[in-house]
């Protein structure tokens, strides 16, 4: 992006391609941990459980204040997580590191070890594609 005039009111300055913008690795960033208020955890049985996408708040058949919860811990867990490695994730996506469907594994895994007990082949949670 070139950003600047000089007095003959040519544009001067470094062209930067946006898929390695500071720009797009924030506009992919901000908004991330909001839409984790779309999940909740779900009691498969009386010993397991599993993330899952709600469409639909109203029609929802479990307890929906303890969904909510839920969703809010998620939420809340995303934005300390993301608070905590934004930079790094930043640079990463500037890069270009990061491949499609290996977000939760960088987010996860390689930049913090917050979900060292997750395994890699097990994610309800889908990835954001544009990375």
């Amino acid at each position: 992006m070139r950003h600047r005039l000089d007095s003959k009111g040519q544009r001067q300055g470094k062209v930067i391609d946006y898929r390695m913008s500071e720009l797009r690795a924030v506009e992919l960033l901000d908004g991330l941990c909001e839409k984790m208020q779309d999940y909740t955890l779900e009691k498969i049985d009386s010993s397991r459980r599993e993330w899952m996408k709600v469409d639909n708040w109203d029609i929802l058949t479990i307890d929906k204040q303890e969904a909510k919860a839920y969703s809010n811990d998620i939420s809340s867990f995303c934005g300390r997580l993301l608070e905590e490695t934004e930079d790094e994730l930043t640079e990463l996506i500037k890069k270009g590191s990061i491949k499609v469907g290996d977000v939760s594994k960088v987010l996860c895994q390689d930049l913090s070890e917050h979900c060292g007990g997750l395994s890699d082949s097990h994610s309800d949670i889908d990835d954001n594609d544009e990375l």
